[in-house]
C-alpha cells in the first residue's frame, strides 16, 4: 500500500495529495478539497473507488475537520505545510458523504484495511473524523463495522 501507520497521512498518496495542495494557490485550496470529497462521494456504491481517491478524500476530509470543534490539529509531518483558509461549512456533510463512500463496499483502500490485522484501527479513525464532522449526525453507519 505504501502505507507506514494507519494514520490519514500516513501513506505516499496522501503524502502527495498535500504536496500537491501546497502547491495549489491559496484561493483554490478550497476548491481542491472539494474536488476530492466530491468525487469520492459521487462514486456510486456500487463503483469501484480507487486507493488513491480513497485516500485522498480521507486526508481531505481530516483537513476539513481539522477546523471543526473538537477536530485535531493536523501535525503530520506529510500534511499540508501551506495554511488552509477557513473552509466553508457546508464542506462538512460532503467530506461525511466521502468517508462513508471510502468504507464502503468496492472501496479499494477499505478492501485492503480489511484484509491487514489494523483494519479495525484504521476503521476506527474514520469513525472519529466522521463523529467530528457529523457530531449530531446519528449513529455510525454500519458500513464503518462490518468487514469486507
Amino acid at each position: 500500500m505504501g502505507t507506514w501507520d494507519i494514520g490519514h497521512f500516513d501513506n505516499d498518496s496522501a503524502a502527495d495529495f498535500c504536496a500537491g495542495l501546497d502547491e495549489a494557490a491559496a484561493g483554490d485550496r478550497e476548491g481542491v478539497l472539494r474536488r476530492v470529497l466530491t468525487l469520492a462521494a459521487d462514486t456510486g456504491a456500487e463503483e469501484y473507488l480507487d486507493f488513491d481517491e480513497a485516500v485522498e478524500a480521507v486526508a481531505a476530509a481530516a483537513l476539513v475537520a481539522s477546523q471543526c470543534p473538537g477536530g485535531e490539529p493536523v501535525t503530520s509531518a506529510y500534511g499540508p505545510d501551506e495554511p488552509l483558509p477557513v473552509l466553508a461549512v457546508e464542506l462538512r456533510p460532503l467530506a461525511v458523504a466521502a468517508l462513508d463512500r471510502v468504507v464502503a463496499g468496492e472501496s479499494e483502500l477499505a478492501g485492503l484495511w480489511d484484509e491487514s490485522e489494523d483494519g479495525p484501527a484504521w476503521r476506527r479513525t474514520v469513525q472519529e473524523l466522521r463523529d467530528v464532522l457529523a457530531p449530531a449526525g446519528g449513529p455510525a453507519p454500519e458500513a464503518l463495522f462490518e468487514l469486507a
